[in-house]
């Protein structure tokens, strides 16, 4: 953390911001020297800003604990962020440029529990309308978005949400457990569904990743399966489609991800690795 304070021209703000982050990432109310140890501060400016924290009320002391957590107004701060949308807002942009390149429709998803819900959605000019519309609530180990959000999930995350998941199918028909489903999609960087939503379309989806690599969404794109250069449902379709789509997915989730205050990592290419997004293993 302190090496972030070299990147900023004010350290002051700096200081504060990590306070604010260290706090809200304990279990419980902690001291003040425990924040001035782990953030490698001095303890009289520890003990300031702390002050000033507990002043605007973004942070509270607990006098007989001597220990401090996060206040009302860091609450104000996460409902305002849940408010104005800004996951949204800050997609609609690249999303409406990727619809553009592809001509194939664009789709942003959150989990939720056992679902994905799509949050935003780009069609494509002269595509009919999908079930995928915005603020569609589906099962995520049906849909590519959920797929691809549920394969960034530790075993004992995934059995939190599916006390025994080898028993999930992936499709209505049955097809392979969620476990090994999601596997495959761990191999390849991205997830995928072939007439699993919409009949007669197929969908692509990689993760976006915030700035501790942990996915916050799903970019997907779904097209027809008939759409010139796509072969007809099949795994071959299916790999013919991801060839197609998958460079401007993985460049406009690389642009999300910026967006959410990602560093730009460097050009795969020139290193020679696989162009595989962060938070998605690779194969």
């Amino acid at each position: 953390m302190p090496a972030a304070y070299s990147r900023v021209q004010v350290p002051a703000a700096a200081q504060v911001l990590a306070i604010l982050r260290y706090l809200g990432q304990q279990a419980g109310p902690v001291s003040a020297s425990a924040v001035a140890r782990d953030l490698s501060l001095p303890r009289s400016t520890t003990y300031h800003l702390l002050a000033a924290l507990v002043s605007d009320g973004f942070a509270v002391h607990l006098p007989e604990e001597r220990r401090y957590a996060l206040g009302a107004t860091a609450h104000e701060l996460g409902t305002g962020y849940s408010r104005q949308a800004p996951l949204q807002r800050i997609a609609r942009f690249p999303l409406r440029r990727l619809v553009a390149r592809t001509r194939f429709t664009a789709h942003l998803a959150v989990l939720q529990g056992t679902d994905v819900i799509y949050v935003l959605e780009e069609r494509a000019p002269h595509q009919q309308p999908l079930v995928t519309d915005a603020g569609i609530r589906l099962p995520a180990h049906r849909t590519a978005s959920g797929r691809v959000l549920l394969a960034g999930m530790t075993g004992a995350q995934l059995r939190a949400l599916y006390p025994d998941p080898g028993a999930v199918r992936s499709s209505r028909s049955g097809g392979t457990a969620l476990p090994g489903l999601l596997e495959e999609v761990r191999g390849r960087g991205y997830a995928w569904e072939e007439n699993e939503v919409t009949e007669g379309f197929s969908s692509v989806a990689v993760p976006v990743p915030d700035r501790t690599g942990h996915a916050v969404a799903a970019l997907t794109l779904t097209a027809p399966n008939r759409a010139p250069g796509i072969e007809a449902a099949s795994a071959r379709g299916i790999d013919a489609l991801a060839a197609q789509v998958l460079p401007g997915l993985l460049r406009c989730a690389a642009e999300l991800s910026r967006r959410l205050g990602v560093r730009p990592q460097p050009d795969p290419k020139a290193s020679g690795t696989p162009d595989i997004p962060p938070g998605a293993a690779a194969p």
